[in-house]
């Protein structure tokens, strides 16, 4: 492989750990904002009212933020394997 395409590569892969970072950083505003907002909610709530449609509500809406989070973090996962695709491509 000649230099040009080599430092393509390393372009490619730079965008590749912007783009991981990005969604790290979409992870921990989730996380630490509306997921532990809204746990700390459900988590206050009298046992009578997380067991009503309100709690059911609330509950589907945390679990619906941790399936955002756990995406993220197989978006993080998938960019790890391109970055490194990269690289092996550039040897």
């Amino acid at each position: 492989m000649n230099k040009d395409r080599r430092k393509q590569l390393e372009a490619l892969r730079e965008r590749i750990d912007a783009l991981k970072n990005q969604a790290e950083e979409l992870k921990g505003e989730l996380e630490n904002g509306p997921l532990n907002d809204e746990q700390d909610t459900f988590d206050n709530m009298p046992e009578s009212l997380q067991n009503s449609d309100k709690g059911d509500k609330a509950q589907a809406a945390l679990d619906a933020m941790q399936e955002a989070a756990d995406a993220l973090d197989e978006v993080m996962s998938a960019l790890d394997e391109a970055a490194q695709a990269l690289e092996t491509a550039a040897e």
